[in-house]
């Protein structure tokens, strides 16, 4: 895998997506952890043609600054571009931007390619 995958998710904020919902705060906006779950996402689309179909991926950490809301009704578009190889550790770098091009977040995810059943099997039970 080399960096310069990408993906792009785009959503329209409605009031499942908002902080009130996700009770992370008491507003009618985009919530932090509804952005989290964007960037992550959009990170898992950006490289899931390019694993093999053994392997998955997970993620491990995740640096994200959220800079301005976005009430309901308002389009955003997240993008995630794979800009670090380093063996099976993956680093991306994410920004969400809204309709009027303003900066809605960004920061940084990073994944770990695994092969799923060894993965799984490790797991307690």
């Amino acid at each position: 895998m080399k960096p310069g995958l990408r993906a792009e998710r785009v959503i329209v904020v409605e009031a499942d997506d908002t902080a009130e919902r996700m009770e992370s705060g008491d507003v009618p906006v985009l919530g932090t952890p509804r952005l989290v779950e964007l960037a992550e996402a959009a990170t898992v689309q950006a490289i899931v043609a390019a694993l093999a179909d053994t392997e998955t991926s997970v993620g491990t950490r995740v640096e994200l600054d959220h800079r301005a809301a976005s009430p309901v009704g308002m389009r955003v578009t997240i993008v995630a571009e794979l800009v670090e190889v380093d063996g099976r550790r993956l680093a991306f770098a994410v920004s969400a931007t809204d309709a009027r091009g303003t900066v809605v977040g960004e920061g940084r995810v990073e994944r770990v390619v695994v092969d799923r059943e060894r993965f799984l099997s490790r797991l307690p039970s």
